[in-house]
């Protein structure tokens, strides 16, 4: 501090001794001859302006150059003072939250959005209901380019992060399925989200979600609760909140608690680890992704949870399937109203051993009826039932007789487990199987 006092204080000190100097320069000049003519003297006077004038020029440039001297002086005392000063680390950005195992879990809920200003009902019921931002930030991943659907999302300021898939021109396609550009598009911007949680974000998981999904009140704690299984099980590769079969009459409400494994991509709703993004992104298809999750490459003999009873319904008849399946089924499906503590349960008899030795000896001792008496309602006594199939035929025709849904995908039925289907048919638990000796999955069966 005291050499940077001394400098300012040497400086001024050059600045007075300079305007003196100047001053006796003026002062010290002879006057001007009394015998000198008046055009002389007049002379004289000219010059002795043009003198000053130059002699001010001088003294202003110097000035100047004594203020950018001060300047330099400050400037570098500062820099002084700050070599002098403790350094302190650089600021690096902050990371995204980490993921680690257990209740401090971060997952973050992808929501897909595209042009259904509607995303509204989707978003408040996710605020709604999530016990916490840190722990469930919501991010909302849009295609389309679409207006009103971005002010919708805008609009919720900080309780939502909004990124914006940037390619939005058509894809180049086959011209038999120029009709499927949707379907291109839509697996477009999965690959760019999910590259967007998993690279730039480096989550370690994520909870997917599309803009026509209303949530339950339990949605967050099924989640948390599942993300440890699905962790440690490493036959499962994703935890669904959907039931492909879940319309109200077919589910017992009253058992919102019960999990099932499943051999069937459920999607809609569903929780997925960074490994399995590490595995898929490379063969990423360029359509019809959800079916391409379904081909027995993709899956590789692993399974999914999914819950008796939904914790999603989707309210979107619009969209790229032009509302296929939704009049029939989706509509009906029943959304769980009854928060489950689900934290607070035991979920280990999901993983695949001990699921095996309790579910499959339950099926099988199950008493064996036909269609026909379940839709007499006959033989009530017997309780729980099993009806059997031998072939995709059987299997299609028993699902319609009973309000399943009877498509196949690489011959796995939906909310299937080893080929069976359990749900609720008049108020009593069914069980559609194959034979008991059953031996793997036919993929020529669709």
């Amino acid at each position: 501090m005291l050499k940077k006092s001394s400098l300012v204080l040497w400086g001024a000190a050059l600045f007075v001794a300079w305007n003196g100097l100047l001053l006796l320069f003026l002062w010290s000049r002879p006057p001007s001859s009394a015998s000198s003519s008046s055009s002389s003297s007049s002379a004289e006077r000219g010059r002795l302006t043009e003198e000053v004038i130059r002699l001010a020029q001088d003294a202003e440039a110097e000035l100047e150059r004594q203020k950018e001297l001060l300047r330099q002086i400050h400037r570098y005392s500062g820099l002084w003072g700050r070599r002098r000063a403790p350094q302190k680390p650089p600021q690096t950005p902050s990371p995204p939250p980490a993921a680690p195992e257990g209740d401090a879990t971060v997952l973050p809920v992808l929501v897909m959005a595209c042009d259904r200003s509607t995303v509204r009902r989707c978003l408040d019921k996710l605020l709604r209901y999530r016990p916490s931002a840190q722990r469930f930030p919501v991010i909302v991943s849009q295609d389309c380019g679409h207006a009103e659907t971005a002010r919708v999302i805008a609009s919720y300021g900080d309780a939502v992060a909004h990124i914006r898939q940037p390619e939005l021109g058509d894809i180049p396609v086959p011209a038999e399925h120029r009709k499927f550009q949707g379907y291109y598009k839509i697996a477009r911007h999965y690959r760019w989200a999910l590259g967007q949680i998993f690279r730039t974000f480096r989550y370690r998981a994520a909870i997917v979600v599309e803009d026509d999904l209303e949530v339950a009140p339990d949605f967050f704690e099924y989640f948390q609760a599942a993300f440890p299984l699905l962790l440690s099980d490493r036959s499962l590769w994703c935890v669904s909140a959907w039931n492909d079969n879940g319309k109200e009459q077919m589910v017992d409400a009253g058992q919102a608690e019960l999990l099932y494994r499943t051999d069937f991509f459920p999607g809609l709703g569903w929780l997925l680890l960074a490994e399995l993004w590490d595995e898929l992104e490379p063969k990423w298809p360029r359509a019809f992704w959800d079916d391409w999750m379904r081909q027995p490459e993709q899956r590789r003999g692993r399974s999914c949870i999914r819950p008796e009873v939904s914790r999603t319904m989707t309210f979107g008849r619009k969209g790229v399937s032009h509302g296929q399946f939704f009049d029939q089924y989706l509509k009906f499906i029943k959304l769980n109203d009854r928060f489950v503590p689900f934290t607070r349960l035991d979920l280990s008899y999901l993983k695949k051993e001990e699921y095996e030795r309790s579910f499959l000896p339950r099926v099988y001792a199950a008493p064996e009826v036909r269609v026909e008496e379940l839709q007499g309602n006959q033989r009530r006594e017997l309780g729980t039932v099993r009806v059997q199939y031998t072939g995709r035929d059987s299997f299609k025709a028993f699902a319609k007789a009973l309000g399943l849904m009877d498509d196949l995908k690489s011959g796995v039925p939906r909310a299937g487990y080893r080929g069976i289907v359990s749900f609720v048919y008049r108020g009593r638990r069914v069980y559609l199987a194959p034979p008991s000796d059953w031996t793997g999955y036919d993929p020529s069966w669709s």
